[in-house]
């Protein structure tokens, strides 16, 4: 199947038209409206320092009901424990910058280019791109971000500097949306890490299908907060 050249415009392919790999398209910019228009329709974009823009739609995807969240008992016993302070979109941008630091089994470098960058902290201005944080001591010990449009979440990057810093930052926020009324988080693409949790591969067809209905539903528009409980010690 053909990879198609984003034009200009504001648009894309039909995701169903991506090849084997997930991959539907190259070129066209992060501007926020595109942004935002890949993510209604299913797609996504990832490519490395020194790669064209790349836009893809992989069959079968990786999600996560939010209601069907599975917590390891070791983890279990770190959130009772209360080793960390939870916080939402109160450091977006160092976020993003330590997941951009951080090293990847196998991988060189970093998708998060300085323009990969730019574009989400605009979104995060716009109140669409969301972080959640894990405090120790004061100190930033680990977080994650991602999007929301309407009642889906899309999953971006996580990072840790300290034992299990991310995961519960993870789990805090899947709880989080779940009392909200967001029934899928997009993973992307599969992982051992996320199988641990619950997530499950579904066919690009599925995930269409579901996403259709949800992105059009009233969401939560940024900046978001955490409910107390789910916050961590004081």
């Amino acid at each position: 199947m053909p990879v198609f050249r984003i034009p200009p415009q504001h648009v894309f392919p039909d995701p169903e038209q991506a090849n084997p790999f997930g991959l539907l398209g190259v070129g066209g910019d992060l501007h926020p409206r595109r942004l935002l228009v890949a993510y209604r329709s299913g797609i996504f974009p990832w490519y490395s320092e020194h790669q064209p823009l790349l836009w893809w739609s992989p069959d079968p995807r990786m999600v996560l009901l939010p209601a069907e969240l599975h917590v390891p008992r070791s983890l279990r016993k770190v959130l009772r424990a209360g080793r960390y302070t939870l916080s939402a979109d109160h450091a977006f941008e160092q976020v993003i910058d330590a997941c951009a630091e951080a090293p990847r089994p196998g991988q060189k470098g970093t998708w998060i280019t300085p323009e990969m960058r730019q574009a989400y902290v605009e979104l995060h201005r716009l109140g669409h791109a969301h972080s959640v944080e894990a405090w120790s001591e004061g100190q930033l010990a680990g977080g994650l971000y991602g999007v929301a449009i309407g009642r889906a979440f899309f999953g971006e990057s996580m990072y840790a500097v300290r034992p299990d810093a991310s995961k519960v930052a993870f789990v805090r926020l899947v709880e989080q949306l779940e009392r909200w009324g967001y029934p899928l988080v997009d993973c992307q693409v599969h992982t051992q890490h996320l199988d641990r949790f619950g997530a499950c591969e579904i066919s690009r067809a599925q995930y269409l299908e579901q996403l259709t209905d949800l992105v059009d539903k009233p969401g939560r528009m940024g900046p978001w907060t955490l409910d107390e409980d789910l916050s961590g010690p004081r």
